[in-house]
């Protein structure tokens, strides 16, 4: 008899091919994963693969007790957050119930990732290369504004170099990250898993092919030995858990590689390191029964997905 694990994904929304990696990943470890999601509203395309939980916003004073409700009802055993709030909200709840795990444990680290001016401060704290703080260096030519908070490519603005000054004069730069724009660059995505045990098990680049909303598209794995020692020293630098997507910049015209930013979850795109090979589904689920992983590295560069429509209908009840 398969041993019936329940997952609870917060936020997963639109994450269908994940959920069915992690079924698929269940049924070559001999479990039986059933998926659940915590969702706002039940008419949402995770639906076809798991139960949906109407819940609260991550910002409701009554999330933990409601999110508790949740999980001893449907007996849950592993949280799986998807969105930026729901990391930390995961990561403190488990803390309050061991009996539930989450791949990520740190929800102070969670949080400090989520604010890019901090992220900013760590990643030049351990010697990782980023863009040029506006703020700490002569920048000259265009400027990017990220607010601090943001996500999906939201709120950015692209100034030059008087309105950045005059923002300043005006007090007005708290709220974002100013940093040197590199217009002329290639984008790449890490999809890289760190086990409990502190082991770096995967660290996969794909390219960043074509974006849309902040969330990529069409992408492809590549074999780039620097952009994987770099991710290696930054997740050894921060001791970061779980399964992280790590964002880099190649600038072209002089060949720096740079941090963008780094989310402590799956990432949108991470089914294409699936499919190349390195299972990170396989490893959470084999992370959660204490398992022995080995380092992947034989997953294979040149795979890729592209992003379709598909429609998911539901009608009014009669």
């Amino acid at each position: 008899m398969r041993q019936v694990v329940n997952i609870l994904f917060l936020g997963g929304a639109k994450r269908v091919a994940m959920g069915r990696l992690f079924v698929e990943a269940g049924r070559r470890l001999g479990m039986e994963v059933v998926l659940f999601s915590y969702e706002l509203s039940t008419e949402v395309p995770i639906s076809e693969v798991s139960h949906v939980i109407v819940g609260r916003r991550w910002s409701d004073p009554s999330l933990m007790e409601d999110l508790h409700a949740v999980v001893t009802e449907n007996r849950i055993d592993i949280i799986i957050p998807f969105v930026d709030p729901a990391v930390g909200i995961a990561a403190r709840y488990c803390m309050s119930n061991p009996s539930v795990w989450t791949p990520f444990k740190n929800p102070t680290l969670a949080e400090q990732m989520f604010d890019k001016r901090k992220a900013d401060e760590l990643f030049r704290s351990i010697g990782v290369l980023a863009p040029r703080n506006a703020e700490l260096e002569k920048v000259t030519g265009e400027i990017i504004a990220k607010p601090r908070h943001g996500s999906a490519s939201k709120g950015i603005k692209i100034l030059e170099e008087d309105e950045f000054e005059a923002m300043r004069s005006r007090g007005e730069t708290s709220d974002f990250l100013f940093q040197e724009y590199v217009a002329d660059r290639e984008e790449f995505t890490v999809d890289c898993y760190v086990s409990s045990g502190e082991k770096v098990i995967c660290t996969v680049p794909r390219k960043r092919l074509e974006v849309a909303g902040g969330e990529v598209v069409s992408t492809v794995t590549v074999a780039d030995d620097e952009i994987e020692t770099r991710s290696r020293m930054l997740l050894d630098g921060i001791k970061l858990r779980g399964p992280v997507t790590i964002q880099f910049l190649r600038d072209r015209a002089d060949g720096r590689l740079m941090i963008m930013e780094v989310n402590p979850r799956l990432g949108g795109g991470a089914v294409c390191a699936v499919y190349a090979g390195a299972d990170i589904p396989y490893f959470i689920l084999s992370d959660w029964k204490n398992g022995e992983l080995n380092v992947c590295n034989s997953w294979q560069a040149g795979v890729k997905t592209c992003r379709y429509f598909e429609d998911v209908v539901f009608k009014p009840h009669e």
